[in-house]
């Protein structure tokens, strides 16, 4: 196939990197573009029983569900029963992976991904998990942070996403953990420094391990400005999964359905909405867009100054 000769040369580049850890982050995230607009996402790989009864490896991908909001369209239908009632289905999204080499981007690999799994940002969780349709893509998989303990106000962060969309695909930003634990819209937060920008929204937030390896801690959704930002903290994104029954989709641990299964499952789960609480006057975290796909660029034009101070 000739994406196996792309991915291939993915897998041969000489980008040169500081170390595993950037690197790490690198390999698992992508740029999602979904119809108009682009943002980031994060994959997750895991072994799947297909049909045959083969395993293969399928990539997931983590991102917001705000980033993928437009594929959405709600049909009624009238079932079995004569009862009237509204099913939610979704339009293939694409990942983009960069291909680098000698110091500059030389190609992309794109593959169609599925939603599988969808919470809205105005009442659910605002959270999205995505298939690759095209099993064993890549190999790279994201560790995430399952310990109770949550890491420390100060601890340092990294983020890679796609800020501006897909002229910035694979930015990697760095800040601190600014505070955990904040309420807003009824929901919890983590807020964090690390450098966000439209397009960022459903990227993954990292923290470095003592032995080097990065661990998933959050996802980027909100903000206000490049440095206040608000991640959905990993625990909240373990406890919805496992209310809609994918929280082998952050655990590597817990057994995977089979093809099968994954196909029967319904997109979006019966979760109760969050009632909103007022919010008091002022700059509120907003949601991190996700970015047209042609972004404009401003040109950063030098001006000579003569007399400097006088």
């Amino acid at each position: 196939m000739k994406w196996l000769l792309g991915l291939a040369l993915f897998l041969c580049t000489s980008t040169v990197f500081a170390d595993d850890f950037s690197k790490a982050l690198q390999d698992i995230s992508v740029t999602i573009k979904a119809e108009n607009s682009e943002g980031s996402g994060t994959i997750f790989t895991r072994d799947v029983k297909n049909t045959d009864g083969v395993i293969e490896k399928v990539n997931f991908v983590w991102t917001a569900g705000h980033v993928v909001a437009g594929l959405r369209d709600v049909r009624e239908i009238i079932d079995s029963t004569g009862n009237t009632r509204k099913i939610s289905e979704f339009k293939d999204a694409s990942i983009v992976k960069e291909i680098n080499k000698n110091g500059r981007r030389v190609g992309e690999l794109k593959m169609d991904v599925k939603v599988i799994k969808y919470s809205d940002a105005d009442n659910g969780e605002d959270l999205a998990l995505l298939r690759i349709i095209e099993s064993d893509f890549i190999k790279a998989n994201a560790e995430f942070y399952l310990d109770k303990v949550i890491p420390d106000v100060g601890s340092n962060l990294y983020h890679c996403g796609s800020l501006q969309g897909q002229m910035g695909a694979n930015s990697m930003t760095t800040g601190i953990m600014s505070q955990i634990g904040r309420i807003y819209q009824g929901k919890v937060y983590d807020q964090t420094t690390v450098t966000a920008f439209p397009g960022s929204s459903g990227g993954g937030v990292f923290l470095k391990t003592t032995d080097g390896k990065p661990k998933y801690v959050g996802m980027v959704t909100r903000g206000v400005g490049e440095t206040f930002n608000l991640m959905v903290p990993v625990r909240r994104i373990r406890e919805w999964a496992k209310t809609n029954k994918i929280e082998w989709a952050v655990d590597s641990t817990i057994a995977v359905p089979s093809d099968e299964e994954l196909g029967k499952m319904p997109v979006e789960g019966m979760v109760k909405p969050v009632e909103k609480k007022v919010e008091a006057a002022g700059s509120s975290p907003a949601l991190i867009p996700a970015v047209p796909v042609k972004p404009t660029v401003k040109t950063l034009e030098f001006k000579r100054v003569d007399n400097l101070g006088k």
